[in-house]
């Protein structure tokens, strides 16, 4: 149920964004999900990627910087306020959640959203017991 998500470090100038995922596409691995955070000197670029060893191969052989994180992608209720739902079952918990992104994916009436926890085992029983699910890679990629 944990994912592995690629971050890309790279100088925030034009175009450098572009290389890493133009090298996926011509190698047929696809993006399933990205976020880009910027300071002013680098970016990073996080992905969820259909082949993520493959990814990071191939990146690192190109001379990019590849770290690997867990993240878990949440179904969230598509509705004012399931997000907060989804929040407040970490209220007074030591769980944190370290940061969060959207996945462009909806299944029935749920949004999925990638999340990013200091203790993601704690955070995976905690969203169980709530009646949250937590998804696989196979589960994001049925279209």
């Amino acid at each position: 149920m944990k994912l592995h998500q690629l971050s890309v470090f790279s100088e925030n100038k034009p175009g450098h964004v572009v290389a890493p995922c133009r090298l996926l596409a011509q190698e047929g691995i696809d993006i399933r999900a990205l976020s880009l955070a910027d300071t002013e000197r680098f970016g990073i670029l996080r992905m969820i990627v259909s082949d993520w060893r493959r990814a990071k191969d191939l990146l690192e052989q190109s001379g990019s910087v590849v770290k690997i994180t867990e993240v878990l992608a949440v179904e969230v209720p598509d509705h004012p306020g399931g997000l907060a739902d989804v929040l407040e079952a970490f209220i007074g918990t030591p769980i944190n959640i370290e940061y969060m992104y959207a996945f462009p994916f909806v299944r029935g009436e749920k949004a999925v959203l990638i999340f990013r926890f200091d203790q993601p085992d704690a955070a995976i029983e905690r969203l169980q017991e709530r009646g949250f699910q937590v998804l696989s890679i196979g589960a994001l990629e049925e279209r």
